[in-house]
């Protein structure tokens, strides 16, 4: 599915308010990234995509490293395996699953993960059904479990990314549904 970038972005600026130079480089960037996803195959699925990483990204549509000082994330038990990416990959042991998913060592060189490429194989892989692949998942979840022929969950997606983040559930289901919306009007026919 191609979409209409001119309808996409008139959209988003109604809906949402002006875009920067990045902000807007970062969505082309996930706009072209979608059209070619296999696994992410649908409008409803895609708007949660674009939603999660708005939310995930702080709505920068670029692949970022956690917020805070060098203290503050001194201080996670995580740490150095900090958030990073589109969806904030945390944890030694997914930096060591994705990387060997993916053939790289993120466990040596973490900053990988922020690489758009890299940063879009990890949630692509991290977010959707394994299709007789095997390659790891974020959690338990991925979009097949809340989105098919018979429902369109946007709410409790969430679950993908972080289950136990309750009050970010409406606020991205919200997002997701805007999303699939502007998806869905500016198809190409």
């Amino acid at each position: 599915m191609i979409y209409d970038r001119k309808k996409f972005f008139d959209i988003y600026r109604t809906r949402f308010g002006k875009l920067t130079q990045g902000q807007v480089d970062g969505l082309e960037f996930l706009l072209s990234k979608l059209e070619q996803s296999e696994r992410i195959d649908t409008n409803s699925k895609r708007g949660y995509v674009l939603a999660t990483i708005a939310w995930e990204t702080a709505y920068t549509y670029q692949p970022i490293t956690e917020y805070g000082s060098e203290i503050y994330l001194k201080s996670k038990k995580y740490y150095p395996y900090i958030g990073r990416g589109y969806v904030q990959l945390t944890w030694a042991d997914n930096y060591r699953k994705f990387g060997k998913a993916l053939g790289i060592d993120l466990l040596a060189h973490p900053e990988y993960a922020n690489e758009p490429e890299t940063a879009w194989k990890i949630l692509e892989m991290g977010m959707t059904d394994n299709h007789g692949v095997q390659d790891p998942d974020f959690t338990k979840y991925t979009l097949e479990d809340f989105f098919n022929a018979e429902k369109s969950d946007f709410t409790n997606a969430r679950k993908i990314i972080n289950p136990a983040d309750y009050k970010s559930y409406q606020p991205i289901a919200v997002r997701a549904l805007q999303f699939y919306e502007a998806l869905e009007n500016s198809k190409e026919m």
